[in-house]
């Protein structure tokens, strides 16, 4: 399912947050939003997610927003009552599908995903006994058991160690092949977004900064003038480029004033 926005804007309490975004993302592949704290990554998803107002369109195939059972998101926060065990909270992810009828093809979506993320045999444990990454990965398996075909994903790794982090990118690049599904993340690491998005859309200050295949927007000067460091980036042996962030550049250089 190709998603597109033309001209999309976003006010939050009357404070401008996006301006004009126009950027699209494809089936069967990864975009990586990515940009500085504030720029309006988190923002956009919950826009995307139907969860806040706004100027501008947003299509799907070219027509409107489908059933909510056709997208899941996975916020940063999820709000779930901590005494809810792994294996309901996953399940809460079929409700769109199910209602509240619970079949043998909705138990075996949920223990397939909690299967692929690894915490299968947490499936008993309260939730609110899980560490923070436990958590991510048990939001992220919520996510697989609704079988989207529209997954939105913001800072699934915040709260992973590197194994764990690396793991999940593996799997949501996987899944995405797999199903041909429309992946949309939200990352900080440029070099996680290098080595498994598709596709890079860059923010600024709530606008466009630059889309395109990560290698080619992911560079110097677009770390310069978004992130406002210094970097150095290496073509490694397996053909990736790797980024070395060198040192913060003085507030107010050149730098910083690239075109938004």
């Amino acid at each position: 399912m190709r998603i597109a926005t033309e001209g999309l804007s976003v006010r939050l309490g009357g404070v401008p947050v996006l301006h004009d975004v126009t950027a699209t993302a494809a089936p069967g592949a990864v975009t990586a939003l990515i940009g500085p704290n504030g720029s309006g990554k988190s923002t956009l998803m919950r826009a995307l997610a139907g969860l806040l107002p706004h100027a501008g369109r947003i299509s799907f195939d070219g027509g409107p927003r489908p059933a909510d059972r056709v997208i899941g998101y996975m916020p940063q926060d999820i709000a779930v009552r901590p005494v809810l065990t792994v294996l309901e909270v996953v399940l809460l992810g079929r409700i769109g599908r199910i209602g509240y009828r619970v079949g043998e093809a909705d138990m075996a979506a949920v223990a397939s995903a909690l299967e692929a993320v690894g915490m299968a045999d947490r499936a008993g444990r309260l939730f609110g006994t899980l560490s923070g990454g436990q958590r991510q990965l048990v939001q992220l398996a919520q996510v697989l058991a609704r079988e989207p075909a529209v997954i939105l994903l913001d800072e699934p790794t915040s709260a992973l160690d590197l194994r764990h982090a690396l793991e999940l990118l593996d799997l949501v690049r996987d899944e995405t092949r797999r199903r041909g599904l429309t992946t949309i993340v939200t990352i900080h690491d440029l070099n996680a977004a290098l080595r498994y998005a598709d596709h890079a859309v860059v923010l600024r200050q709530g606008r466009i900064f630059a889309t395109g295949a990560p290698a080619s927007v992911i560079d110097a000067g677009m770390i310069a003038a978004v992130y406002g460091v210094e970097a150095r980036l290496t073509a490694a042996a397996d053909g990736l480029t790797t980024v070395a962030a060198l040192r913060a550049l003085p507030r107010g250089a050149d730098a910083l004033r690239g075109a938004p």
